[in-house]
């Protein structure tokens, strides 16, 4: 059966603030007028190309406010500052530009954290810009006082404390560089209200507020982009050419820094180049097209075998920005234990901390890799890619399908048939998040938006809002459980307030999946703590002004979905699928990456899969 509620949607709400009318004479105009801190702020972001910021108000941040009121730069105002951040986010991966998302003092500026070290976990470009109790009352427990930069310090790439007002150009130009220079990530700027108030001289300025151009900035020696490489590159370029010459079973295994630096291209005609099989991490979904034929899909935990397999049985494995997390590896010690690693990063830290590398090359990818196609053979390892081909033919995923009950596995593919393939999609984590991984085979980067390091409950829905504002011209599903949605669904009333498209299709199993899938392996079926039940999320999302619909049966899905792509304005969609449905293969819990357990019957297709 099913259910639909299409409610009249709130109309948009103005983005940024109202132009006060034009009084003054243009010579009047052309002085050096006074501005406050929070003008200086707003000046700097439009310099940087900000066009939308997301944040929620509060007394010590109403000064910058105050100044957004007569810019062009759109606020979206959300109903939680943890879902600005994400917000920000996810608008950052689906455009490249830097997100920036704003809170007012202590509790405002502490619920921005969890999406602060979810961007960092995941190397997101963002700007958090939080308002603090006046400089004079730091370090006195004032009213809503917290040291948020102490707080973020270990989730930040780095974080200003402004004492200065004639310091805030600079640093909001230095937080740009530094958010968006070499390894992306998040800054924080904490502003007090004091700063945020002080007057300085007007356009024009020079010393009094910082060099106000990129052009007159000089960057600190340590921020190398990644761009220039060293001499000693040309080496090991001419060292990993050989290796891939000489290799008879080599694995292209690429992680988010290939998007991050926009190197598809080079990935994609380096692995046709020289015909390597190639697989990616959760972060690197997109950055290799999922229907390729070389393509072995996502490896690791609950990757395909075959990558997997592919990669224990390499002798060389080519890991452009990857960071070897354990949730690829496994057992460090069995990974790759019989190939030669070349690993190009940008982040040289990155490098021999996980697994050690024989071929170090520290740069950006696109610029290494660049340089590297010339010097690489054409190949062909027809026994190598024969054996993929048979691995492929006999451990492909695979799902059970009950009578009458949705599969969810089985609403992906659905999904991928209905958006074509050229969705924006959105995940938090989970079962839900794994299941997107393996049946949508996404085929171009910034199209998968996942808490891939972090794992954030609650990330998915406002990413997606953030995605959506970010790249108005493509659909956006957000892909969610039952659990994660209840922690941002108050995020509805931004969706209906703006009238932002997204689509939701909650994965409803009445559980935490995946907490309840490692109970049921590891835990003896010991569960306590993961039946959530579900409310009635068609009228939640009726109530917020937005249309919903419930499906629970299998022969109405694909119209369901259809319709809800079709539909002009955001949609949630309560999908009730199999509760007893798992995520499978998975990595033997404290195995190596090839040692996988699947339910017997799995590798069969057996229709009636014990689980």
């Amino acid at each position: 059966m099913s259910s639909i509620h299409a409610a009249p949607l709130a109309p948009p709400a103005a983005g940024g603030g109202q132009r006060a009318p034009e009084s003054s004479p243009p010579r009047a105009r052309r002085t050096k007028r006074p501005v406050n801190g929070s003008q200086v702020v707003v000046e700097r972001l439009l310099a940087h190309g900000v066009e939308m910021v997301f944040g929620y108000p509060g007394g010590n941040i109403l000064p910058l406010y105050d100044a957004l009121y007569d810019s062009p730069i759109r606020h979206i105002l959300v109903r939680h500052e943890q879902a600005a951040a994400h917000m920000a986010d996810g608008y950052a991966r689906a455009t490249g530009k830097v997100g920036v998302c704003i809170a007012t003092s202590g509790p405002g500026a502490i619920n921005l954290v969890t999406g602060i070290a979810t961007a960092h976990m995941d190397s997101v470009p963002m700007i958090a810009i939080t308002g603090n109790v006046p400089t004079y009352h730091i370090g006195t427990d004032a009213f809503q006082e917290a040291d948020i930069v102490g707080i973020t310090r270990p989730v930040t790439k780095h974080n200003y404390l402004v004492q200065d007002a004639r310091d805030l150009a600079r640093i909001i130009d230095e937080a740009f560089t530094v958010a968006t220079t070499g390894r992306p990530g998040p800054v924080l700027i904490d502003i007090p209200k004091d700063i945020s108030l002080a007057e300085l001289p007007g356009p024009g300025r020079n010393g009094a507020a910082g060099a106000a151009s990129r052009e007159e900035r000089r960057l600190p020696p340590s921020l190398n982009d990644g761009t220039r490489l060293s001499p000693g590159a040309e080496r090991q370029l001419q060292r990993a050419a050989e290796a891939i010459a000489a290799a008879a079973r080599p694995v292209l295994y690429i992680g988010g820094g290939v998007i991050a630096s926009g190197a598809q291209e080079e990935v994609l005609e380096l692995a046709e180049k020289a015909h390597i099989p190639t697989t990616f991490t959760l972060m690197g979904i997109g950055a290799f097209p999922g229907d390729h034929p070389l393509s072995l899909g996502m490896l690791g935990l609950h990757g395909t075998a075959y990558a997997n397999y592919a990669v224990a049985h390499c002798d060389l494995l080519i890991a452009v920005g990857a960071r070897f997390d354990d949730r690829v590896t496994g057992r460090v010690d069995t990974f790759a234990k019989n190939a030669t690693v070349i690993h190009i990063d940008i982040d040289a830290a990155e490098i021999g901390k996980n697994v050690p590398a024989h071929i170090p090359i520290v740069g950006d990818a696109k610029t290494v890799l660049r340089r590297l196609l010339p010097l690489v053979p054409q190949g062909r390892p027809e026994a190598w890619l024969a054996q993929i081909a048979a691995w492929k033919e006999e451990y492909r995923l695979r799902y059970a399908v009950r009578p009458g009950v949705i599969a969810p596995q089985q609403v992906i593919e659905t999904l991928y048939e209905v958006t074509g393939g050229e969705a924006i999609c959105t995940a938090d984590v989970g079962q839900h998040q794994m299941w997107l991984a393996q049946f949508y085979p996404f085929r171009r980067p910034r199209s998968h938006i996942s808490s891939g390091g972090l794992g954030t409950m609650g990330f998915g829905f406002p990413a997606a809002l953030g995605a959506k504002l970010g790249v108005p011209g493509r659909s956006v599903w957000s892909i969610v459980g039952d659990g994660g949605f209840q922690m941002s669904l108050a995020e509805l009333a931004t969706a209906a307030a703006y009238r932002i498209p997204v689509k939701v299709a909650i994965l409803n199993n009445q559980t935490l999946g995946m907490v309840r899938q490692i109970q049921q392996i590891s835990y003896r079926e010991r569960y306590i703590a993961v039946d959530l039940g579900s409310p009635d999320f068609v009228t939640i999302a009726r109530g917020f002004g937005v249309a919903a619909r419930k499906v629970d049966d299998p022969a109405e899905l694909k119209e369901v979905l259809r319709w809800a792509e079709s539909f002009d304005g955001p949609v949630v969609l309560d999908i009730r699928i199999d509760p007893e449905a798992n995520v499978y293969p998975m990595i033997r819990p404290g195995g190596a990456a090839h040692d996988l357990i699947a339910p017997k019957g799995y590798w069969e297709g057996n229709e009636s899969v014990e689980r």
